[in-house]
């Protein structure tokens, strides 16, 4: 266990020290802005491109390491609209705002760096395949099942174009797609152009991890305990036991069974607030649910990882 501990603790020290230097006032809010402005407009892109231009697309993309991990996106969004709607009994909307929140897991921040403290950077290959759908999936889905329950099918055009816009100007994307391109074009990267980003890949994610502590001081833990209860406990608990045994059952080999299950088990990420902000439903819900959620991850991913 002392083992487990020690792959988790150091990440989760990080963020707390981001945490509370921003709560007591040695970082500003705008020093942590522009370290996240640095973390995911430069650092993180350049990790997921060079990322995507050595990634294996012969085994990388297995369809049985999405079918495990991506069914149980579906399971856990669907679990958490019927908690709300039947438990808690709220509207439609906000049902579909926390089940968003509940299957968005913070697939980067918190699980690369866990993955490779775990298991070592060359077993990082299945987490990228996922991370590369991840924002895809989860909008499109959200959306879809927003416009359903508002039945706007003009909305629904319009959300999907807004999003599809935005995804075409998000610099994650942008990094995994470019990567992809120079990876199937089969050209080599200049060797100075690939040692430059990989120096600035190399601050990523210690940078990216302080200051997703600083930026969670902006969530306070108020609203529905209830309804922050059920997005929490369908996050952490529900999503990776669903693909523990969906993988088991599609005998997905180790390396991307542990991948699957990990990244599964991180918590809430923060697009999980600015989904519900952005139709102004559940927002002090999913807003907790990304604080105590990180905060509750320190024990439930130990807990997978000794399991693992």
């Amino acid at each position: 266990m002392l083992d487990v501990f020690a792959v988790t603790i150091p990440v989760f020290l990080i963020i707390g020290a981001g945490y509370v230097a921003t709560w007591r006032g040695l970082f500003s809010q705008g020093q942590v802005d522009g370290l996240m402005v640095f973390t995911q407009r430069f650092a993180i892109p350049c990790l997921l491109f060079l990322a995507m231009v050595r990634f294996d697309l012969s085994a990388g993309f297995d369809w049985r390491l999405l079918a495990a991990y991506y069914s149980g996106s579906l399971v856990v969004f669907g679990s958490a609209i019927a908690g709300m709607l039947l438990w808690l009994k709220r509207g439609r909307e906000d049902a579909v705002a926390v089940g968003f929140a509940a299957m968005f897991a913070n697939t980067v921040l918190l699980g690369l760096p866990i993955a490779e403290r775990a298991y070592g950077a060359q077993s990082l290959e299945p987490n990228y395949a996922i991370i590369a759908l991840h924002a895809a999936f989860c909008y499109l889905t959200g959306i879809t099942a927003m416009e359903i329950v508002r039945a706007g099918g003009g909305g629904f055009i319009g959300g999907v174009r807004a999003v599809s816009w935005s995804m075409s100007r998000n610099s994650l994307m942008i990094g995994v797609a470019l990567g992809l391109m120079v990876n199937l074009s089969g050209l080599p990267l200049p060797g100075p152009v690939e040692e430059a980003t990989d120096l600035i890949a190399r601050a990523a994610l210690p940078a990216a991890l302080f200051g997703l502590g600083g930026v969670l001081v902006q969530y306070r833990p108020e609203g529905d305990a209830r309804g922050i209860a059920l997005c929490v406990g369908c996050a952490l608990v529900l999503h990776p036991t669903w693909v523990y045994l969906a993988g088991t059952i599609l005998g997905l080999a180790p390396g991307p069974f542990r991948a699957a299950v990990l990244t599964a088990a991180m918590a809430p990420g923060v697009n999980s607030y600015l989904f519900a902000a952005m139709h102004g439903r559940a927002v002090r819900i999913c807003a907790s649910s990304v604080l105590i959620g990180t905060a509750a991850s320190v024990l439930t991913i130990s807990g997978w990882l000794l399991v693992l």
